[in-house]
């Protein structure tokens, strides 16, 4: 399987979808349209969106059902990288090899840009499941990804990130840091696109669990290229955990041990799926993908 080849054709669909569904027209507020654009169209992987488009297509649903939903999943993920990025934050220079929002259009735009991805994402999947009457099964997926990207996912694991800067934590802190912070969108990008192609339970839970070994898997080896990626690859600068006292799992357990333990997280997540199959092919092959990424 050509794993880059299936995700370059998923990133287009999503790249496509992004441009109709965000706001282009001019008005008084049109430096707000300029700055969202600005960062959702900075690069990155789609890595979300795409995993809500593949569950869907694991459990046999309508692709046309998820996008609106995979294109607000991505809004939501780049506001908060837009607020992670602002001085009272990590105070971040560059985001995949651009300037951060806030260096270009200044702190008090970035709020409202990230605010405003945040709110449109909402707009999009309300509107979308307006449009059908399967309402039901759409207000399930907006409840999963609004819980997943709120005070008890993903801003309740970077308030934890937070306030553990220049702490010694256990690995119980960690873990619920990155399972928060980083996991609870990707489990919930999996998730969502399985409830929206009617999932049965059995689907949804073999789903649920691969999400969460991959989902703690790529912010660990997120955390390992922290120490010793390159920054032309990964679009910033490197150390910037160990610079702002970012309590992370080489920190706690060395290099090889993180590694060792994204190894064994890659093991469960294809061992979670083994029982469908061939149609388990993309997942398993993108979990071998993400965690080995350019180490």
């Amino acid at each position: 399987m050509d794993i880059e080849k299936i995700l370059k054709e998923k990133l287009e669909i999503i790249e496509k979808a992004m441009d109709h569904y965000l706001p282009k027209e001019k008005n008084y507020q049109d430096i707000i349209f300029e700055s969202m654009r600005y960062s959702i169209f900075a690069g990155g992987k789609r890595l979300r969106p795409i995993l809500m488009m593949a569950a869907c297509e694991f459990v046999n649903g309508d692709i046309d059902d998820v996008i609106p939903f995979a294109c607000a999943m991505e809004m939501i993920h780049c506001y908060s990288l837009i607020h992670d990025d602002l001085p009272a934050m990590d105070d971040d220079d560059y985001r995949r090899g651009k300037l951060t929002n806030h260096k270009v259009y200044g702190d008090a735009i970035a709020i409202l840009a990230g605010d405003g991805l945040l709110n449109y994402a909402y707009e999009l999947m309300i509107k979308s499941s307006l449009d059908k009457n399967e309402n039901n099964k759409k207000i399930i997926a907006m409840n999963e990804i609004a819980s997943s990207a709120g005070i008890h996912g993903m801003i309740g694991g970077q308030v934890a990130d937070l306030i553990s800067e220049n702490k010694s934590i256990d690995e119980k802190t960690l873990d619920f840091i990155h399972k928060n912070k980083t996991g609870a969108l990707i489990i919930s990008s999996i998730r969502t696109g399985a409830i929206l192609g009617g999932a049965t339970e059995k689907e949804l839970n073999a789903l649920s669990e691969y999400a969460t070994n991959i989902g703690l898997g790529f912010q660990i080896t997120d955390d390992i290229l922290d120490i010793i990626g390159d920054e032309e690859k990964i679009g910033k600068k490197v150390g910037s955990d160990i610079q702002n006292n970012k309590a992370t799992y080489p920190v706690l357990y060395g290099l090889d041990e993180s590694m060792k333990k994204v190894q064994d997280l890659f093991n469960q997540s294809v061992e979670s799926l083994k029982s469908f199959g061939q149609k388990s092919d993309f997942f398993i092959n993108l979990a071998d993908y993400l965690v080995k990424r350019d180490y």
